[in-house]
């Protein structure tokens, strides 16, 4: 790679052990995608969760934060930690996992990391705008950015984005690039959903048609612009089911006033996406049994979600579990204006600055007897089959009903 002078100090250790270390992880991660150099970048975001990180993880981190001679000269912001600590008890979380936690946000304060704990810093934080080059970690923040904000980044290892936080650059390649932006995969929607749970379906499957990482879908014939909460949904399931990282929506998206701006009408005949396609991904999660915990997490929910779970709760006596899991920017706001307060009447819980499947999800369901579980994240169904539950997808109201039942209706069947 090609290092200009500030670069080149950083190898040569001149701003430190720890600027060295990253700036060489980020050489080898250049040299393996073809990065003719670096790009400049304004922020970061690390995905950095205890389960995944373990206690290797954790005391690399730990020897960083040690060495006390470099930390992040951008803003930095971390994804969703591993627990709730005033809630820890109801997960059915060990002690040694919290002790984990503590240490590895003991080490991220040290290197001056902010702790955000969020997966939608898009729509709590500091949203990445048009053409802005970012080091993103989290999948859905990703697509998010990419697509919506226009923004410019790959999917950032936990190691590298910490490193672009460190030396402010990330290697130029993939999405940084205009050429890789353009669309490869052209598809026509015949059936506009309206539910969150319909439109995580619908990026499901366009996340299965696209495939693979360097796929970039192109979508026409949608009867309006989504909502940000629709395009949450929509965007961190294709991420999931088809590891896609950017999309564009014909006349919705900034890089994508038209079909041809983004290359599309170039592409062969659009592939056809109709409800029936949409129903059959739901359906293939539909067992129609009686449930053990109904959760709202993955991506966190938006003040506007929780506002509308807590409407659904009013008057409500849950049978089982409801958790609904936000960030830390929104949750103040949820209890100012009382929707944790009503959610919890009725027998929920509202949970800030974890995620769902990052906080031990095969521990919590053995530690708590969760094993049939009600969502409607299709993220998460898609997620949760590898940790041992039976994973359900429904609308959020047909969820909050199940709390209170114990079982799904027959939409599902």
């Amino acid at each position: 790679m090609i290092l200009n002078e500030e670069e080149q100090a950083m190898l040569a250790g001149e701003a430190g052990a720890v600027a060295k270390i990253a700036i060489e992880h980020q050489i080898q991660v250049g040299e393996f995608f073809g990065a003719r150099d670096f790009v400049p970048v304004t922020q970061a975001h690390i995905m950095a969760d205890t389960e995944s990180l373990g206690q290797a993880g954790v005391m690399w981190l730990e020897r960083l934060a040690d060495a006390n001679d470099g930390r992040v000269r951008i803003p930095t912001i971390t994804d969703p930690r591993g627990t709730d600590f005033s809630k820890a008890w109801l997960l059915g979380q060990a002690e040694w996992m919290l002790e984990l936690e503590r240490r590895a946000i003991d080490a991220f304060r040290r290197l001056g990391v902010s702790m955000t704990d969020t997966c939608i810093n898009y729509q709590t934080v500091l949203a990445a705008t048009r053409g802005e080059h970012v080091a993103f970690g989290d999948t859905g923040v990703v697509i998010y950015s990419n697509s919506i904000g226009g923004a410019r980044s790959n999917f950032e290892g936990g190691p590298s984005a910490l490193a672009a936080g460190i030396t402010g650059r990330t290697p130029r390649y993939g999405y940084h690039l205009d050429e890789q932006r353009r669309a490869t995969l052209r598809l026509r929607v015949d059936w506009t959903p309206r539910e969150l749970d319909d439109w995580g379906a619908l990026g499901g499957v366009v996340g299965r048609l696209a495939g693979n990482y360097w796929q970039v879908p192109v979508l026409e014939g949608l009867e309006c612009a989504p909502t940000s909460d629709q395009l949450k949904h929509f965007g961190a399931a294709m991420a999931s089911f088809g590891s896609t990282a950017l999309f564009h929506l014909v006349g919705i998206t900034p890089e994508a006033p038209t079909l041809a701006a983004v290359g599309g009408d170039r592409l062969p005949a659009a592939q056809r996406i109709g409800e029936d396609d949409i129903r059959a991904l739901r359906q293939s999660y539909a067992v129609d049994k009686t449930i053990d915990v109904v959760v709202f997490s993955a991506p966190q929910l938006s003040l506007f979600e929780l506002r509308e779970i807590a409407a659904l709760c009013e008057g409500r006596h849950f049978r089982v579990p409801l958790l609904a899991v936000t960030s830390p920017q929104v949750k103040p706001d949820c209890d100012r204006f009382g929707y944790t307060r009503t959610i919890e009447a009725a027998g929920g819980t509202v949970l800030s600055g974890m995620c769902f499947y990052q906080s031990y999800a095969r521990e919590m369901q053995e530690a708590k007897g969760w094993k049939r579980l009600a969502t409607n994240s299709a993220k998460l169904v898609n997620i949760l089959g590898g940790y041992g539950y039976v994973p359900m997808l429904a609308s959020m109201r047909a969820c909050v009903d199940a709390a209170e039942s114990g079982e799904l209706s027959g939409e599902l069947k």
